[in-house]
């Protein structure tokens, strides 16, 4: 062999090496933890105290919508009642992870339950709320015998935020709509080691997992819905 072809053959063998490097990276799962900054906390709540409220309404019911009242009762709960730490703190209480899908930050929550045939499941929130209505759903599915059930009723639980959403990444273009979401959580199941499993999801991620369905990927065995959609496509 050549000088030319051996300094051809080294620098090929960095570039593979290098690309791979790259693949490795953009598909790992990386711990996280949840630590908002004191200062966007205190921000937040001088922005809620500072909010100029309207005048109150000329009614006495909610013909004139939502009374000032009752917003005032909200905003003081927002300003002074509302602890985010404690809500931290649940979070942190899980294992949570950010992996890259389709050039994207995804963050999720992953509990596998101590039951060793569990099935994987992928729970995903709606609109406007957040993986933090799903926190109650982790210990029942993924430690049924502790809750009146049985080894079979187990589940692994995959809980991701949506893009966009609370921890996973901002799409910085148009496209990223319930298939593409739909496509990503597959990415994402089979990334976690899971050959088959089922998805469920409300609200926007009733969307979502319809979409699932749909798409039917040979690893998806079903999907539960608790919004099905019931109108037809007008033409």
């Amino acid at each position: 062999m050549s000088n030319r072809s051996r300094e051809l053959a080294a620098k090929e063998a960095v570039m593979t090496t290098t690309k791979l490097a790259d693949v490795l990276e953009s598909t790992a799962i990386r711990p996280f933890q949840v630590n908002v900054p004191e200062a966007d906390l205190s921000d937040l709540r001088r922005r809620i105290v500072a909010t100029r409220l309207p005048e109150k309404e000329t009614v006495g019911d909610f013909t004139q919508g939502v009374p000032l009242a009752t917003v005032q009762k909200l905003a003081r709960y927002w300003a002074t009642d509302y602890d985010w730490r404690k809500v931290e703190a649940r979070l942190n209480a899980v294992p949570n992870f950010i992996t890259e899908i389709d050039g994207l930050d995804i963050h999720f929550i992953h509990v596998r339950s101590k039951h060793e045939n569990a099935l994987p499941v992928i729970i995903t929130h709606g609109w406007p709320g957040s993986i933090v209505e799903q926190l109650k759903l982790i210990e029942p599915l993924t430690n049924p015998t502790a809750h009146g059930g049985s080894a079979a009723d187990a589940f692994h639980v995959v809980i991701p935020s949506i893009p966009g959403y609370g921890f996973s990444g901002k799409p910085t273009g148009t496209g990223w709509g319930p298939e593409r979401i739909a496509r990503a959580w597959v990415v994402l199941m089979k990334r976690l080691g899971y050959t088959k499993f089922v998805a469920q999801g409300g609200d926007w991620g009733a969307v979502v997992v319809d979409m699932m369905g749909f798409l039917a990927p040979p690893e998806l065995l079903g999907i539960h819905t608790n919004m099905p959609g019931i109108f037809p496509a007008r033409h």
